[in-house]
């Protein structure tokens, strides 16, 4: 399979506002792809159409071969959204055990996935007592635990320091050699020269699938902030031409 992920023609509205327009994309198998754009800007609704919680108006979603959300997919998608979602009244070794054990995996991947993420030293913890970022790599560790075959992660850096941040991304990359497909969301820009593939969004609307190289070629420039910048003009200047057309 040459793609994990297939995109056609995706709307979501909430209400009369339409919070994606006609997204057509891929994220290709065994990648890691960052799905980066400001705050607002459709990453979380997108995320959850990839994962099937998100009621959609037209359009496919098509993950690992079957429609998003579908029941083949359960035990082969893992999903951290934003908000960590652990039990405060465990510790993490708690946690993490606990998650293992409805894939049937022992204590070994529980503890791989609590070392992987850079809190065995806090495993004993309970999750209530940590700081807003360890808790977040509490919910990390529950989502790897599996090595799920795609892995979708809602700002999984936001909070962390730079050498966290860089062990993580080591540690993306890692999965995606072993087999996974990673989608990683992030509003910070320096992360995008860290992805295999770019899916930029702005205000719902996709302006670049490609790699950071090509991205950076289209643009004109290597430094992928401003090439987003640029990109964005260039999307804003091709729809005030249809409107002219129209």
């Amino acid at each position: 399979m040459s793609n994990a992920i297939e995109v056609e023609h995706l709307v979501i509205a909430r209400g009369k506002r339409r919070v994606l327009h006609d997204f057509t994309c891929s994220v290709p198998s065994g990648s890691v792809t960052g799905l980066l754009g400001p705050s607002g800007s459709g990453k979380t609704t997108f995320m959850r159409a990839v994962v099937g919680v998100q009621k959609t108006v037209s359009g496919t979603v098509t993950v690992l071969g079957h429609p998003a959300g579908s029941k083949p997919l359960r035990d082969k998608v893992g999903y951290l959204t934003q908000a960590p979602s652990v039990y405060a009244d465990l510790t993490v070794r708690e946690n993490a055990r606990y998650f293992a054990s409805l894939y049937g995996l022992g204590s070994n991947a529980a503890d791989e996935a609590v070392r992987d993420v850079g809190l065995a030293e806090a495993k004993n913890q309970l999750v209530g007592q940590l700081s807003g970022g360890q808790r977040a790599r509490a919910s990390l560790a529950c989502a790897i635990v599996s090595k799920p075959r795609l892995l979708v992660l809602d700002e999984p850096t936001v909070g962390q320091d730079p050498v966290l941040r860089n062990e993580l991304w080591q540690r993306f990359h890692e999965l995606a050699r072993q087999g996974s497909t990673l989608l990683v969301s992030s509003h910070v820009m320096d992360e995008a020269g860290r992805c295999d593939r770019l899916l930029l969004i702005r205000e719902g609307l996709l302006i670049a699938d490609d790699t950071p190289a090509a991205v950076r070629a289209r643009a004109g420039t290597d430094d992928l902030d401003e090439a987003f910048l640029r990109l964005v003009q260039e999307s804003e200047q091709q729809g005030t031409e249809k409107e002219k057309v129209a």
